[in-house]
């Protein structure tokens, strides 16, 4: 027993190391197994005992009143619960009348919110699947001497497993013995082709993806069959590993998250300030001396409070970012957070996995090069569709034409893979190289046909020490018989004897063998990978069928195969860089290959490198910085390396978009600022860990994505500005009133020992009819400016900067301004003679003026410099919205039962003339604001010395 009360784990031997560098022997020894009968049953219960499970340690669900709670943590939130918490003492001050509507208003805005936020994480729990489920599987374990099948979470570190074709690999282990193994190791290392596995032990340690002696949790066996030692389960396998890094990874709060607490920082102190001064200011100027003067100007700073507050910005947030994760579920975009859809909009780097993101995963033969010309292959990925095209010498088209079948032929017949359609998409069992083959075969006219008259007799499997696969076939017609062969084309022309020409063989020649060879060379360095085809006829059923048989052979031609680029891939990069987001490709494949890649999407240009793992493990602190400022390549790289990438730009000031669909891109998904699952080849894994899953792993759906998400940043300003604005007026409007209500005629208005511009119910009205709705529809607004057209805003950019805080506080100051003014026309005493009214129909027309004024100012409030006039009626939403906020407001002042409540009276036709007129010279400043500034930008821009 150990410490913690648990059965002991079984120790690892301390001199165990490496198991890729070691002999199987001596690991069966030290494990304690024979390798001729495998553990029996008692010692592997005994080690799953003492061991645990062979499973990967679970993170601890949130319960659900945690869940409530982190609801409540925005500085936001807390501001209105303390603007609530006021309310009611005001309300209680006041005797107690009635309902107090104020707080709850407040309150149920909180409790929307709170509900919005957590209704998304249920949807988004529901969508993605717990991690466990990727490997509930079972595996083919000897024991007691007998092959028998064990779940995999049974296995335990002696096992020795069956592998065979389809298998899913259970546990780490050690090879002990293969034939024409070949492992599908992409999910894990990102490596696009299956890797050819060799028991044979390795020299030196190496990085994962070069691990031939070894098979891994996870994993897929694409071909073959082989035997393994198990010698890591659990949390001690490569999986368990990056598990590792997944616990220790920590998830940052979002750019709008964190510009959201400042806010809520910033308006709280402010509203401290704002209600204090007021306060202090009135009683002074009042000079209040009773109780009721005291409770007036109590309440009058609590709504002043309140108004300041804009209690409504936490609800429509989040009901705008739901609407944002609507309409990108519609483009099949799954976010899981919502806050996720605004920090895509900020995101400055995109890093990408190469396998299934950038490319289709899916190999394809693109074209075949014999000794007398050439064609490319059209068509991608494994629906076969698509024609040969020749590119060669006109003369030599038919005898070209006649190679490339028998190239086709060949490959297909030597082959185990199989083509099938599912559901409309078309699939490969089997390796995906010779299912590349396979394909090809149908884009060439009467293939399939011919290849359907052969029988395979025998089949001499792939090995790597041949790099050859070969199979012997029989024509059924005429009993003709052949080897063929497939593989390495510097091998196979090294067993050649003479090369096909048209319907002719001619000897092969040394100068025709370099020519060829330097055919190879050129489909190599366009990074495909070559696979030469060559046959030989045979005599009587007699010859001996075996290895002997692939020498003397009559070469035919070679395939270039690649992963090809998802078309839509290079399109959806240029536009990313129009937006100044820069794309890297991060991947586990051969340097050359990533690189090729990489400049046909247009990543980088022809002649940059590519950075590899073992460069970056040589790398300090400052190599991290400047290699990922200047490199946007990197390959054969491990997960921790992924994670570093991601850390250093981050450190460098980026928000990092990084996309992925295996389990080794599950680590820096989680550390990005918004990880990007693929959802139909993405591993449960990278879905768990990632913050939006992509329904269609189509790379252009993360530009739409972006471009969504900038809209969306861009409304959230749209309505910040608005409310903030209008806040302003109304708090403006109220400190300048009593502050200058002598020179405005309210002193002698009333007998009141304290004369304000706007009641307190009124400045809640307007809370009530300026805050929801209108700011609502911004929250939809259409795109007004093209938001991929200007770079990626900073990390230490804030939404509310400088300029913004000058147009809040000059359009407040003007609303506040024609308030008053309005005030002054309607009351005798003021600057503006004439007036005759009463207080109640001047604070009537200052109010209306200043609902007026702030729906206006919807309207230049949906571009800091665009015109208003610039798609003025694209958002029909926000034209309902001001009607019905009108129309309310006309009820408001006309309704006798909402006079008596508000403490308004009925205006003349004139009057409201005179209010509207008053508003709009908001919408006028504001429109004269942004044609100054267009013009001072647009001197800028074509001034020599800017």
């Amino acid at each position: 027993m150990d410490g913690s009360g648990g059965p002991a784990r079984m120790p690892v031997p301390p001199e165990s190391g490496d198991p890729s560098i070691r002999d199987e022997q001596e690991i069966a020894a030290e494990l304690g197994v024979d390798l001729a009968s495998g553990l029996s049953s008692a010692e592997a219960a005994r080690r799953l005992a003492a061991d645990g499970p062979n499973e990967l340690r679970e993170a601890p669900g949130v319960p659900l009143w945690r869940r409530v709670l982190a609801q409540f943590r925005s500085p936001l939130v807390i501001l209105l619960i303390v603007a609530i918490v006021i309310s009611l003492l005001a309300w209680v001050a006041e005797g107690a009348p009635g309902v107090p509507i104020d707080a709850l208003v407040i309150l149920a805005v909180i409790v929307l919110n709170a509900v919005l936020g957590l209704v998304q994480e249920g949807r988004a729990e529901m969508a993605v699947a717990a991690l466990r489920r990727m490997v509930a599987a079972n595996s083919t374990v000897l024991r007691d001497g007998h092959l028998a099948s064990v779940p995999s979470t049974e296995l335990v570190r002696g096992d020795v497993l069956a592998l065979a074709e389809g298998d899913s690999v259970g546990a780490d282990a050690r090879l002990v013995s293969v034939s024409a193994l070949r492992v599908s190791e992409a999910s894990l290392t990102g490596e696009s082709e299956a890797v050819t596995k060799d028991p044979g032990r390795l020299p030196a340690p190496a990085q994962l993806g070069d691990r031939v002696d070894m098979v891994f949790k996870g994993t897929q066996v694409s071909r073959g069959v082989g035997r393994a030692i198990v010698t890591a389960t659990g949390m001690d396998t490569e999986m368990g590993a990056i598990a590792e890094l997944l616990e220790r990874t920590r998830a940052d709060d979002t750019p709008l998250q964190k510009e959201i607490a400042t806010i809520g920082r910033v308006l709280g102190i402010a509203v401290l300030a704002i209600a204090a001064v007021v306060m202090v200011v009135t009683a002074w100027v009042s000079r209040v001396d009773s109780l009721s003067g005291l409770v007036t100007v109590l309440l009058l700073g609590v709504s002043l409070a309140v108004a300041a507050v804009p209690e409504g910005l936490p609800a429509i947030l989040s009901v705008v970012l739901a609407i944002g994760v609507m309409r990108m579920s519609r483009r099949n975009a799954v976010v899981k957070e919502l806050n996720s859809v605004e920090t895509l909009g900020s995101a400055s780097v995109i890093a990408s996995d190469k396998t299934g993101t950038l490319t289709k995963n899916e190999m394809t033969a693109v074209r075949v090069v014999t000794a007398s010309g050439s064609f490319a292959l059209t068509g991608v990925g494994y629906r076969p569709e698509g024609t040969a095209l020749y590119d060669g010498p006109p003369d030599a088209e038919a005898a070209a034409l006649l190679e490339a079948r028998e190239v086709l032929t060949g490959g297909s017949l030597t082959n185990d893979a199989q083509v099938f359609e599912r559901d409309g998409e078309w699939h490969v069992q089997g390796d995906p190289t010779e299912g590349a083959l396979v394909v090809a075969a149908r884009k060439l006219e009467g293939i399939i046909e011919h290849v359907g008259r052969f029988e395979q007799q025998a089949q001499i499997p792939f090995s790597s020490e041949r790099k050859l696969m070969s199979s012997v076939q029989r024509r059924g017609h005429d009993g003709w018989r052949a080897v063929m062969t497939k593989g390495a084309p510097d091998v196979l022309l090294g067993r050649c004897v003479a090369v096909q020409h048209g319907d002719e063989v001619v000897p092969l020649e040394k100068p025709e063998r370099m020519r060829l060879l330097a055919d190879v060379e050129a489909l190599s360095a366009q990074a495909l990978r070559t696979i030469a085809v060559a046959y030989r006829p045979l005599g009587e059923e007699s010859e001996v069928l075996g290895e002997e048989l692939e020498h003397d052979l009559v070469y035919v031609g070679v395939v270039g195969i690649t992963d090809p680029p998802r078309p839509e891939a290079a399109p959806a990069i240029a536009e990313a860089h129009r937006a100044g987001i820069r794309v890297l490709m991060i991947t586990g494949d051969h340097p050359a290959t990533a690189a090729r890649i990489a400049v046909d999407l247009g990543i980088i240009q022809d002649g940059d490198r590519a950075a590899t793992g073992k460069e970056l493990d040589e790398l300090d602190e400052d190599g991290w910085r400047e290699t990922t400022r200047a490199v946007s390549v990197y390959a054969r790289v491990a997960p921790q390396h992924k994670l570093r990438i991601v850390d250093a730009l981050q450190a460098d000031g980026q928000v990092v978009a990084m996309t992925g669909d295996g389990v080794n891109d599950a680590p820096a998904l989680k550390s990005a600022d918004i990880g990007i699952a693929m959802g139909i080849t993405g591993s449960e894994v990278t879905k768990e860990a990632s913050k939006m899953i992509l329904a269609d792993d189509d790379f252009a759906t993360i530009v739409a994505a972006v471009r969504q998400g900038r809209v969306i940043l861009q409304n959230i300003t749209k309505f910040l500005r608005y409310l903030l604005s209008s806040n302003m007026g109304e708090v403006m409007t109220v400190f300048f009133g009593v502050m200058f209500a002598g020179v405005l005629g309210l002193s002698g208005a009333s007998a009141e020992p304290v004369v304000l511009p706007l009641l307190a119910t009124q400045i809640l009205w307007i809370n009530l009819v300026t805050d929801s709705t209108p700011a609502l529809a911004m929250g939809v607004d259409p795109e007004i400016d093209d938001v991929m057209a200007r770079p990626p805003r900073r990390v230490d950019e804030r939404v509310l900067d400088r300029g913004m805080w000058a147009t809040i506080l000059s359009i407040g100051l003007v609303t506040a301004i024609v308030t008053l003014a309005t005030i002054d026309l309607f009351l005798p005493g003021g600057l503006i003679p004439g007036g005759n009214e009463t207080l109640v129909v001047a604070r009537t027309g200052g109010f209306t003026t200043l609902v007026f004024a702030v729906l206006l100012t919807t309207l230049t409030s949906r571009s800091a410099t665009t015109s208003a006039f610039r798609g003025l009626f694209q958002n029909r939403w926000l034209w309902g919205a001001l009607g019905l906020s009108a129309l309310l407001q006309v009820a408001v002042v006309e309704l006798p039962f909402l006079q008596l409540a508000f403490g308004t009276a009925s205006l003349a036709p004139w009057q409201w003339a005179a209010c509207l007129a008053m508003a709009s010279a908001v919408f006028w400043f504001d429109e004269l604001r942004k044609l100054i500034l267009r013009a001072w930008i647009g001197a800028r821009v074509t001034s020599p010395l800017s």
